[in-house]
């Protein structure tokens, strides 16, 4: 018998078979879908909606996928997000054309060429000691109401529905790569290494919002989520940013109390997202609580062996995406990511514990034939029995 969306997402999140493999995307900006691809998949399947932006945020790119548009990509997720203040978007709706895109940290966005935004602005770029991060003035206000006094009726609409699972996606609750905001990548990579004091305490303080903003939107949603998202990004192409020892002792004890934080509001499950080649933390990941891994960046170094992973891991973690976004998707044709959706189907699939998601975003190159031969895939080769 079919099952609807959210009990097919509940039976896998339970590490049970369902009658399909589910699918996300568009979800958050983590499983999304840049504007360019949307709006081809809207023209090629003849759909009038109108072109609007997760977040209400051009500057980052992700569309927010219209319902019959989510439908016929046979999403099983649905997302619950939180907002900006509102004078954030006052702010930025007055600034002049092309000029940086401030947010409610003082970081910022600069457009590198023609409608292409990147994170280029960095408040505390030469900060070095904690007095400079205790004087800045620029720390966001979390329990402003504009965040998330839109949260309990989206929630509880979407509950009431019980058709699809419900995902909380707040806004980058990943403090590693707040820091990376704050400072820039590089600056703060160095100063994990020459500064360890200082990177420990920009990390504790990033926890302490991001637990903040999580208190009052869990407190809002209440038992009307399934899956929490949340994560830090740790890996390259080949290896990890930073050493595991490293991770454990600044950045894991960090990742601990947020998830410990988080289960004190919900039994939602724990939906972690991180790039790269993170194989060598997995087992981290799973001590301290993390309920699905995301996005197993399958072109990067040993993450592409997903057979290991799933012998290894599987019997401890849900593992949702796999679909490579840097070749299949954006240069194969429709039959290579039919091929390919089969094989990492039938490798993740196997015995259930698997969600079809792309790794991250599908980007402006990605034609949206592409897109729909990935969910035609699923319909082929995603029902139990696997084929």
């Amino acid at each position: 018998m079919a099952m609807t969306s959210r009990e097919r997402v509940l039976t896998v999140l339970d590490h049970k078979v369902p009658d399909r493999v589910p699918i996300v995307l568009g979800v958050s900006n983590a499983t999304g879908i840049k504007m360019a691809p949307y709006r081809g998949l809207k023209k090629i399947l003849d759909i009038s909606a109108p072109d609007e932006y997760i977040y209400d945020w051009p500057e980052l790119g992700s569309a927010k996928i219209d319902d019959e548009t989510m439908r016929r990509l046979r999403n099983d997720v649905r997302g619950v997000l939180d907002r900006f203040p509102a004078d954030v978007y006052k702010r930025n709706n007055k600034r002049e054309p092309h000029t940086p895109c401030i947010d409610d940290w003082g970081s910022g966005q600069i457009e590198i060429e023609p409608g292409i935004w990147f994170p280029g602005l960095h408040p505390l770029a030469e900060a070095t000691t904690i007095t400079e991060i205790e004087e800045y003035n620029g720390w966001p206000d979390m329990d402003d109401p504009t965040r998330f006094e839109h949260v309990a009726d989206e929630a509880k609409k979407l509950a009431d529905e019980d058709e699809f699972a419900i995902m909380a996606t707040p806004w980058l609750m990943f403090p590693f790569e707040r820091a990376h905001a704050m400072q820039g990548m590089d600056k703060f990579l160095l100063n994990m290494a020459m500064y360890p004091d200082f990177a420990e305490a920009l990390l504790r303080k990033n926890l302490s919002l991001c637990k903040q903003l999580l208190g009052n939107f869990l407190t809002e949603i209440g038992d009307n989520i399934d899956i929490i998202k949340i994560g830090d990004d740790l890996g390259t192409q080949d290896r990890l940013m930073i050493s595991p020892k490293m991770y454990r002792r600044l950045l894991k004890p960090i990742h601990a109390e947020l998830i410990d934080h988080i289960k004190k509001f919900t039994k939602a499950k724990i939906f972690f997202h991180t790039d790269g080649d993170v194989f060598n933390l997995v087992e981290d990941f799973i001590e301290i609580g993390v309920d699905i891994l995301n996005p197993i960046q399958t072109s990067a170094g040993k993450m592409a062996n997903l057979e290991d992973l799933k012998s290894l891991y599987g019997k401890d973690l849900v593992f949702c995406g796999a679909v490579d976004t840097q070749q299949i998707l954006p240069h194969g044709t429709p039959e290579e990511v039919r091929q390919e959706m089969k094989r990492v189907i039938n490798i993740l699939g196997k015995g259930g514990g698997y969600m079809v998601a792309s790794v991250h975003t599908i980007m402006h190159e990605v034609p949206p034939e592409n897109i729909l031969a990935m969910v035609n895939a699923v319909e082929e080769f995603g029902y139990y029995p696997l084929k």
